[in-house]
Protein backbone atom coordinates (compact mmCIF):
# COMPACT_ATOMS: atom_id res chain seq x y z
CA UNK A 1 0.00 0.00 0.00
CA UNK A 2 3.24 2.54 0.94
CA UNK A 3 4.66 1.84 -2.72
CA UNK A 4 1.29 2.14 -4.03
CA UNK A 5 0.44 5.29 -2.67
CA UNK A 6 3.56 7.02 -3.40
CA UNK A 7 3.93 5.96 -6.97
CA UNK A 8 0.71 7.12 -7.49
CA UNK A 9 1.38 10.42 -6.35
CA UNK A 10 4.10 11.02 -8.44
CA UNK A 11 3.17 9.86 -11.50
CA UNK A 12 0.27 12.92 -10.81
CA UNK A 13 2.65 15.67 -9.51
CA UNK A 14 5.40 13.72 -11.51
CA UNK A 15 8.12 14.01 -8.76
CA UNK A 16 10.84 11.65 -8.99
CA UNK A 17 10.47 8.94 -6.78
CA UNK A 18 12.25 8.43 -3.48
CA UNK A 19 11.89 6.19 -0.03
CA UNK A 20 8.58 7.09 1.36
CA UNK A 21 9.26 7.79 4.98
CA UNK A 22 6.05 9.30 5.90
CA UNK A 23 3.31 6.77 4.41
CA UNK A 24 1.71 5.79 7.43
CA UNK A 25 -0.69 7.34 9.39
CA UNK A 26 -2.08 8.81 6.32
CA UNK A 27 -3.19 12.54 6.08
CA UNK A 28 -6.29 14.00 7.79
CA UNK A 29 -8.53 15.09 5.03
CA UNK A 30 -9.08 18.01 6.63
CA UNK A 31 -5.21 19.02 6.38
CA UNK A 32 -4.37 22.71 4.99
CA UNK A 33 -0.89 22.69 5.59
CA UNK A 34 1.91 20.52 6.27
CA UNK A 35 4.86 21.99 8.73
CA UNK A 36 8.57 19.86 7.92
CA UNK A 37 11.62 20.16 10.51
CA UNK A 38 15.16 18.94 9.51
CA UNK A 39 16.84 18.23 12.78
CA UNK A 40 20.46 17.66 13.16
CA UNK A 41 22.19 16.96 16.47
CA UNK A 42 19.10 19.50 18.30
CA UNK A 43 18.51 18.12 21.53
CA UNK A 44 19.12 21.15 23.54
CA UNK A 45 16.18 22.89 21.47
CA UNK A 46 13.48 20.36 20.31
CA UNK A 47 11.79 20.11 22.83
CA UNK A 48 10.70 24.11 23.03
CA UNK A 49 10.40 23.85 19.28
CA UNK A 50 7.71 21.10 19.11
CA UNK A 51 6.10 22.44 21.95
CA UNK A 52 5.52 26.20 19.82
CA UNK A 53 4.15 24.06 16.74
CA UNK A 54 2.11 21.82 18.81
CA UNK A 55 0.70 25.24 20.60
CA UNK A 56 -0.55 26.62 17.88
CA UNK A 57 -3.74 29.05 17.95
CA UNK A 58 -5.80 31.55 16.09
CA UNK A 59 -5.85 35.10 16.94
CA UNK A 60 -8.51 34.69 20.02
CA UNK A 61 -6.36 32.47 21.57
CA UNK A 62 -8.46 29.52 20.71
CA UNK A 63 -6.25 26.04 19.72
CA UNK A 64 -6.07 25.12 15.92
CA UNK A 65 -8.24 22.02 14.83
CA UNK A 66 -5.97 19.40 15.14
CA UNK A 67 -6.21 17.79 11.43
CA UNK A 68 -5.68 21.07 9.48
CA UNK A 69 -1.93 20.97 10.11
CA UNK A 70 0.89 18.37 10.99
CA UNK A 71 4.37 18.36 11.25
CA UNK A 72 7.26 15.99 9.60
CA UNK A 73 10.10 15.80 11.14
CA UNK A 74 13.08 14.03 9.86
CA UNK A 75 16.52 13.50 12.27
CA UNK A 76 19.38 13.06 9.92
CA UNK A 77 22.51 11.83 11.00
CA UNK A 78 22.04 12.25 14.53
CA UNK A 79 24.51 11.69 17.20
CA UNK A 80 22.57 12.74 19.93
CA UNK A 81 19.33 12.04 21.56
CA UNK A 82 17.04 13.94 19.07
CA UNK A 83 15.29 11.05 17.61
CA UNK A 84 14.36 9.71 20.94
CA UNK A 85 13.25 12.84 21.82
CA UNK A 86 10.81 13.31 18.89
CA UNK A 87 9.59 9.62 19.61
CA UNK A 88 8.67 10.50 23.21
CA UNK A 89 7.44 13.42 22.18
CA UNK A 90 5.05 11.72 19.83
CA UNK A 91 4.20 9.49 22.68
CA UNK A 92 3.65 12.25 25.98
CA UNK A 93 1.28 14.06 23.09
CA UNK A 94 -0.57 11.28 21.28
CA UNK A 95 -3.04 13.46 19.74
CA UNK A 96 -0.39 16.02 18.21
CA UNK A 97 -0.07 14.73 14.51
CA UNK A 98 3.71 14.73 14.59
CA UNK A 99 5.40 12.14 12.40
CA UNK A 100 8.81 11.28 12.96
CA UNK A 101 11.18 9.69 10.57
CA UNK A 102 15.39 9.12 11.11
CA UNK A 103 17.69 8.60 7.72
CA UNK A 104 21.38 8.20 8.02
CA UNK A 105 22.76 9.74 4.45
CA UNK A 106 26.34 9.02 3.12
CA UNK A 107 28.96 11.68 3.24
CA UNK A 108 28.16 13.74 0.06
CA UNK A 109 24.33 13.72 1.29
CA UNK A 110 24.46 14.68 4.77
CA UNK A 111 23.13 18.04 4.48
CA UNK A 112 20.44 20.61 5.10
CA UNK A 113 19.90 20.94 1.53
CA UNK A 114 18.80 17.02 1.26
CA UNK A 115 16.93 16.57 4.12
CA UNK A 116 14.52 19.98 3.32
CA UNK A 117 14.47 18.68 -0.18
CA UNK A 118 13.20 15.30 1.09
CA UNK A 119 10.68 16.83 3.96
CA UNK A 120 9.41 18.93 1.25
CA UNK A 121 8.65 16.57 -1.32
CA UNK A 122 7.24 14.59 1.38
CA UNK A 123 4.87 17.21 2.36
CA UNK A 124 3.70 17.77 -1.09
CA UNK A 125 3.00 14.09 -1.25
CA UNK A 126 1.31 13.78 1.35
CA UNK A 127 -0.63 16.91 0.35
CA UNK A 128 -1.11 16.23 -3.29
CA UNK A 129 -2.51 12.95 -2.24
CA UNK A 130 -6.02 14.97 -1.25
CA UNK A 131 -6.02 16.92 -3.85
CA UNK A 132 -5.28 20.07 -2.99
CA UNK A 133 -2.60 22.24 -5.34
CA UNK A 134 -3.45 25.04 -2.65
CA UNK A 135 -2.15 23.08 0.31
CA UNK A 136 0.88 24.41 1.95
CA UNK A 137 4.43 23.33 2.50
CA UNK A 138 6.21 25.28 5.50
CA UNK A 139 9.14 24.96 6.44
CA UNK A 140 10.90 25.97 10.11
CA UNK A 141 14.31 24.27 11.73
CA UNK A 142 15.45 22.12 14.75
CA UNK A 143 16.22 25.12 16.95
CA UNK A 144 13.57 27.60 16.21
CA UNK A 145 10.65 28.99 17.87
CA UNK A 146 7.65 29.40 15.68
CA UNK A 147 5.41 31.97 16.97
CA UNK A 148 1.89 30.91 18.69
CA UNK A 149 -0.20 32.34 15.49
CA UNK A 150 2.27 31.09 13.06
CA UNK A 151 0.15 28.53 11.01
CA UNK A 152 -2.51 30.83 11.37
CA UNK A 153 -1.33 33.64 9.88
CA UNK A 154 0.72 31.75 7.43
CA UNK A 155 -3.01 30.28 6.21
CA UNK A 156 -4.31 34.12 6.27
CA UNK A 157 -1.24 35.24 3.30
CA UNK A 158 -1.97 32.17 1.43
CA UNK A 159 -5.45 32.81 1.30
CA UNK A 160 -5.01 36.32 0.54
CA UNK A 161 -3.60 34.89 -2.63
CA UNK A 162 -0.16 35.09 -2.17
CA UNK A 163 2.13 31.71 -3.80
CA UNK A 164 4.76 31.76 -0.93
CA UNK A 165 5.14 33.82 2.33
CA UNK A 166 8.51 34.73 4.33
CA UNK A 167 8.13 34.99 8.04
CA UNK A 168 10.31 37.64 10.15
CA UNK A 169 12.79 35.69 11.99
CA UNK A 170 14.06 37.81 15.01
CA UNK A 171 16.70 36.31 17.64
CA UNK A 172 16.53 36.89 21.50
CA UNK A 173 19.05 39.31 23.00
CA UNK A 174 21.58 37.05 24.09
CA UNK A 175 24.91 39.19 25.00
CA UNK A 176 26.45 38.18 21.93
CA UNK A 177 29.26 39.92 20.95
CA UNK A 178 27.92 40.01 17.19
CA UNK A 179 24.70 41.40 18.38
CA UNK A 180 25.19 44.97 17.12
CA UNK A 181 26.20 43.47 13.81
CA UNK A 182 23.29 41.49 13.05
CA UNK A 183 21.23 44.57 14.21
CA UNK A 184 23.06 46.92 11.53
CA UNK A 185 22.44 44.16 8.84
CA UNK A 186 18.55 43.88 9.70
CA UNK A 187 18.80 47.67 9.59
CA UNK A 188 20.28 47.68 6.09
CA UNK A 189 17.92 45.41 4.73
CA UNK A 190 14.88 46.67 6.04
CA UNK A 191 15.67 50.03 5.00
CA UNK A 192 15.36 48.63 1.73
CA UNK A 193 12.59 46.80 1.73
CA UNK A 194 10.87 50.04 2.50
CA UNK A 195 12.64 51.98 0.00
CA UNK A 196 11.69 49.33 -2.70
CA UNK A 197 8.06 49.57 -1.08
CA UNK A 198 8.12 52.81 -2.41
CA UNK A 199 10.10 52.70 -5.64
CA UNK A 200 9.01 49.87 -6.99
CA UNK A 201 6.00 48.64 -5.39
CA UNK A 202 4.38 45.21 -5.19
CA UNK A 203 0.79 45.20 -4.87
CA UNK A 204 0.83 41.40 -3.05
CA UNK A 205 3.38 42.07 -0.74
CA UNK A 206 3.07 46.35 0.45
CA UNK A 207 4.10 47.81 3.54
CA UNK A 208 4.89 46.73 6.16
CA UNK A 209 6.74 43.94 5.06
CA UNK A 210 10.52 42.93 5.71
CA UNK A 211 13.36 41.27 3.95
CA UNK A 212 13.35 37.97 4.94
CA UNK A 213 12.59 34.25 3.36
CA UNK A 214 14.47 31.74 5.23
CA UNK A 215 14.29 28.32 5.95
CA UNK A 216 13.39 29.02 9.11
CA UNK A 217 9.84 30.40 8.04
CA UNK A 218 9.42 29.59 4.71
CA UNK A 219 6.10 28.59 3.24
CA UNK A 220 4.92 27.50 -0.23
CA UNK A 221 1.55 26.19 -1.96
CA UNK A 222 2.04 23.03 -3.99
CA UNK A 223 0.67 24.56 -7.07
CA UNK A 224 3.85 26.99 -6.73
CA UNK A 225 6.61 24.28 -5.34
CA UNK A 226 5.69 22.21 -8.41
CA UNK A 227 5.95 25.70 -10.99
CA UNK A 228 9.34 26.69 -9.29
CA UNK A 229 11.00 22.75 -9.86
CA UNK A 230 10.44 21.99 -5.99
CA UNK A 231 13.62 22.70 -3.76
CA UNK A 232 16.99 22.99 -5.61
CA UNK A 233 19.42 19.96 -5.13
CA UNK A 234 22.08 22.46 -3.46
CA UNK A 235 24.42 21.31 -0.29
CA UNK A 236 23.40 24.20 1.66
CA UNK A 237 21.60 27.95 1.19
CA UNK A 238 18.91 25.65 -0.30
CA UNK A 239 16.37 28.59 0.53
CA UNK A 240 17.97 31.74 -1.00
CA UNK A 241 18.73 29.10 -4.14
CA UNK A 242 14.30 28.11 -3.80
CA UNK A 243 13.51 32.48 -3.27
CA UNK A 244 15.34 32.81 -6.58
CA UNK A 245 13.83 30.03 -8.21
CA UNK A 246 10.34 31.40 -7.12
CA UNK A 247 11.41 35.31 -8.23
CA UNK A 248 12.08 32.82 -11.66
CA UNK A 249 8.79 32.09 -11.40
CA UNK A 250 6.90 35.92 -10.50
CA UNK A 251 5.54 33.89 -7.60
CA UNK A 252 3.65 36.25 -5.27
CA UNK A 253 6.02 35.83 -2.57
CA UNK A 254 4.97 37.82 1.26
CA UNK A 255 6.98 38.73 3.62
CA UNK A 256 5.06 39.56 6.24
CA UNK A 257 5.36 40.72 9.23
CA UNK A 258 2.45 38.65 11.22
CA UNK A 259 4.33 35.51 10.64
CA UNK A 260 7.23 35.26 13.13
CA UNK A 261 9.46 33.00 14.34
CA UNK A 262 12.23 33.06 16.89
CA UNK A 263 15.67 31.29 16.48
CA UNK A 264 19.26 30.66 18.07
CA UNK A 265 22.40 32.82 17.40
CA UNK A 266 24.62 30.30 18.17
CA UNK A 267 28.80 30.63 16.13
CA UNK A 268 28.65 26.46 15.49
CA UNK A 269 25.99 25.76 13.49
CA UNK A 270 25.29 22.57 11.27
CA UNK A 271 26.18 23.57 8.28
CA UNK A 272 29.29 25.21 6.73
CA UNK A 273 27.65 27.98 4.99
CA UNK A 274 24.45 30.03 6.73
CA UNK A 275 23.30 32.24 9.69
CA UNK A 276 26.25 30.85 12.10
CA UNK A 277 28.93 31.29 9.23
CA UNK A 278 27.72 35.15 9.41
CA UNK A 279 27.89 35.29 12.48
CA UNK A 280 31.27 33.95 12.43
CA UNK A 281 31.97 36.16 10.28
CA UNK A 282 31.02 39.36 11.91
CA UNK A 283 33.03 38.38 14.90
CA UNK A 284 36.14 38.40 12.80
CA UNK A 285 35.22 41.86 11.90
CA UNK A 286 34.82 42.66 14.82
CA UNK A 287 38.01 41.24 16.40
CA UNK A 288 39.78 43.48 13.91
CA UNK A 289 37.97 46.92 14.14
CA UNK A 290 36.20 46.55 10.74
CA UNK A 291 32.97 47.28 9.43
CA UNK A 292 30.82 45.01 7.14
CA UNK A 293 30.33 46.24 3.50
CA UNK A 294 27.57 46.03 1.68
CA UNK A 295 25.65 47.90 -1.68
CA UNK A 296 26.11 51.71 -1.39
CA UNK A 297 22.76 53.42 -0.66
CA UNK A 298 22.58 55.34 -3.97
CA UNK A 299 23.20 52.46 -6.09
CA UNK A 300 20.51 50.18 -3.78
CA UNK A 301 18.01 53.45 -5.34
CA UNK A 302 19.05 53.21 -9.00
CA UNK A 303 18.61 49.37 -9.19
CA UNK A 304 15.67 49.15 -7.72
CA UNK A 305 14.31 52.78 -9.96
CA UNK A 306 15.29 51.22 -12.59
CA UNK A 307 13.82 47.57 -12.08
CA UNK A 308 10.67 49.30 -11.76
CA UNK A 309 11.04 50.99 -15.19
CA UNK A 310 11.96 47.93 -16.88
CA UNK A 311 9.02 46.22 -15.01
CA UNK A 312 6.60 48.90 -16.20
CA UNK A 313 7.88 48.01 -19.76
CA UNK A 314 7.82 44.11 -19.50
CA UNK A 315 4.31 44.62 -18.07
CA UNK A 316 3.25 46.50 -21.73
CA UNK A 317 2.87 43.08 -22.97
CA UNK A 318 4.13 42.91 -27.02
CA UNK A 319 4.71 47.00 -27.49
CA UNK A 320 8.80 47.69 -27.61
CA UNK A 321 9.51 50.15 -25.37
CA UNK A 322 11.54 53.02 -27.38
CA UNK A 323 15.31 52.73 -27.67
CA UNK A 324 15.27 55.96 -25.06
CA UNK A 325 13.34 54.89 -22.83
CA UNK A 326 15.62 51.06 -22.91
CA UNK A 327 18.71 53.10 -24.19
CA UNK A 328 18.09 55.06 -20.71
CA UNK A 329 17.88 52.26 -17.94
CA UNK A 330 20.61 50.35 -19.46
CA UNK A 331 23.20 53.38 -19.24
CA UNK A 332 21.58 53.70 -15.06
CA UNK A 333 22.33 49.66 -15.11
CA UNK A 334 25.49 49.21 -16.89
CA UNK A 335 24.66 47.04 -19.20
CA UNK A 336 24.73 47.14 -22.94
CA UNK A 337 21.57 48.84 -24.75
CA UNK A 338 22.11 46.19 -27.40
CA UNK A 339 21.90 43.52 -24.84
CA UNK A 340 19.28 44.34 -23.04
CA UNK A 341 17.00 44.80 -26.77
CA UNK A 342 18.10 41.06 -27.40
CA UNK A 343 17.14 39.91 -24.06
CA UNK A 344 13.75 41.78 -23.08
CA UNK A 345 11.52 39.50 -24.91
CA UNK A 346 13.32 35.94 -24.64
CA UNK A 347 11.63 34.90 -21.18
CA UNK A 348 8.20 34.13 -20.19
CA UNK A 349 8.49 35.45 -16.57
CA UNK A 350 9.85 38.95 -15.58
CA UNK A 351 11.56 37.20 -12.50
CA UNK A 352 13.89 35.35 -15.32
CA UNK A 353 14.42 38.57 -17.12
CA UNK A 354 15.39 40.57 -14.02
CA UNK A 355 17.97 37.62 -13.06
CA UNK A 356 19.75 38.10 -16.24
CA UNK A 357 20.18 41.66 -16.01
CA UNK A 358 21.24 41.57 -12.12
CA UNK A 359 24.25 38.62 -13.74
CA UNK A 360 25.07 40.98 -16.31
CA UNK A 361 25.07 43.79 -14.03
CA UNK A 362 27.89 41.73 -12.36
CA UNK A 363 30.33 41.29 -15.08
CA UNK A 364 29.16 44.94 -16.40
CA UNK A 365 30.15 48.75 -15.57
CA UNK A 366 28.27 48.31 -12.46
CA UNK A 367 30.33 46.60 -9.91
CA UNK A 368 33.31 48.60 -10.72
CA UNK A 369 31.28 52.07 -10.05
CA UNK A 370 29.82 51.08 -6.87
CA UNK A 371 32.25 49.69 -4.90
CA UNK A 372 31.08 48.62 -1.22
CA UNK A 373 30.89 51.00 1.70
CA UNK A 374 30.76 50.66 5.56
CA UNK A 375 27.42 49.75 6.34
CA UNK A 376 26.97 52.25 8.81
CA UNK A 377 27.56 55.15 5.60
CA UNK A 378 24.51 53.16 3.54
CA UNK A 379 22.39 53.19 6.07
CA UNK A 380 22.80 56.43 6.83
CA UNK A 381 21.91 57.11 3.18
CA UNK A 382 19.15 55.25 3.16
CA UNK A 383 17.77 57.22 6.39
CA UNK A 384 18.35 60.77 4.11
CA UNK A 385 16.06 59.15 1.32
CA UNK A 386 13.43 57.76 3.45
CA UNK A 387 13.07 61.20 5.51
CA UNK A 388 12.80 63.60 1.96
CA UNK A 389 10.17 61.09 0.83
CA UNK A 390 8.36 61.57 4.35
CA UNK A 391 8.79 65.27 3.74
CA UNK A 392 7.29 65.13 0.41
CA UNK A 393 4.30 62.76 1.43
CA UNK A 394 3.46 65.84 4.22
CA UNK A 395 3.72 68.75 1.72
CA UNK A 396 1.60 66.24 -0.73
CA UNK A 397 -0.88 65.77 1.97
Amino acid sequence: METALHASTARKSRLPLHPCLFAQPLPAPQLLLTVVVPVRNEAHHLTQTLDALRRQQDPHGQPLPPAHYEVLLLANNCTDRSYAIARQYQRQFPDFPLHVAQIALPDHQANVGTVRRLLMDEAYRRLMSLDKPQGIIASTDGDTIVDPQWVYQTLQEIANGNDAVGGRILTRPDGSPVRINHLRNVTYRTLIARAESILDPCPHDPWPRHFQHFGASLAVTCAMYRRAGRLPMVPHLEDEAFYRALLRADAKVRKSPHVRVFTSTRLQGRVAVGFSEQLRYWNGLNRTGQYQVVEPSEAVLIRLRNRHRLRICWQAGGQVPTHELLGSIATALGIPETWLRKEFRKYGCFGELWERVEQQMAVGRWSARWQPVPITTAIAGLRRFLRLQARLNDVAD
